[in-house]
């Protein structure tokens, strides 16, 4: 019973984790670029009573006896399929098609922090921004006379100028991939960072990889369905609530146990 009061309260630990997790995606349904979570879990160790062996008589035994400790939260896997796309008709407003990321220059960080958030802005330097103000790598400064601001579906910039009706290039959005997306470490803001398990940041060659394309005047919505997360949550509820149930008959249990002498 003793081994049951404290499995059960694992059980209702680890669930109180897929409920935060639960959550975390549901508080950011409307966040741009946002990629759901994914709580996973695994058994703890068990103790064996008996193992399966071959007696004195050479009876076989084909199973043993072995008491299983309880569940403990292995990780959370960020999932990150492509969420829908939104028309914005905003020409700043950039959504990734396929496995890849913005770079962005973040001041404290040495190397880029990557996105999925293209919702850019024009800062007062002339400078393409996030909402955030940190810079876009690949963009150039625009003249304050750039009119018609455009990004192709390969990333390159242009922008007209009054009495110049050819585009004037104005850079080359650089956007990256990982073997491990899953991998990168989340700094809040939209934002990723490279780790040791994301692997190096491999620059996307739109002549070469078809694989991933822009769509300009679109925006990426979260991946998070909100009727899957609210199916989850119940039964995050229920087994939490049957783990309750289970410490509250095993304390059941040793009253009786207590009570015997009575």
């Amino acid at each position: 019973m003793m081994h049951a009061l404290h499995t059960a309260r694992l059980g209702m630990t680890a669930q109180q984790l897929n409920i935060d997790t639960i959550a975390h995606n549901l508080s950011n349904v409307n966040t741009t670029g946002f990629k759901k979570a994914r709580t996973e879990f695994q058994d703890l160790l068990y103790t064996t009573i008996r193992k399966p062996a071959i007696d004195q008589n050479d009876i076989a035994q084909p199973l043993g006896l072995q008491l299983g400790l309880g569940v403990r939260p292995a990780a959370i896997q960020t999932l990150f399929n492509d969420g829908n796309l939104i028309s914005t008709e905003n020409p700043l407003d950039v959504a990734i098609i396929g496995p890849a990321f913005f770079q962005i220059e973040v001041p404290g960080y040495d190397e880029p922090l990557y996105t999925r958030d293209g919702s850019f802005k024009i800062d007062s330097e002339g400078q393409l921004v996030t909402s955030n103000g940190y810079l876009v790598v690949g963009a150039d400064t625009f003249p304050p006379e750039a009119t018609n601001i455009t990004i192709s579906q390969t990333g390159e910039i242009t922008y007209t100028e009054p009495g110049n009706q050819e585009p004037t290039p104005a850079g080359q959005l650089e956007l990256v991939k990982f073997i491990n997306p899953a991998g990168l470490d989340k700094v809040g803001h939209n934002l990723y960072r490279r780790s040791l398990s994301s692997g190096e940041p491999i620059i996307w060659d739109p002549t070469t990889d078809g694989t991933i394309r822009l769509e300009p005047g679109f925006l990426e919505a979260s991946n998070v369905q909100v009727v899957e997360e609210m199916i989850n949550m119940i039964t995050a509820q229920r087994a939490y609530e049957i783990n309750s149930k289970v410490i509250q008959t095993s304390d059941d249990m040793l009253g009786m146990a207590n009570n015997l002498k009575r």
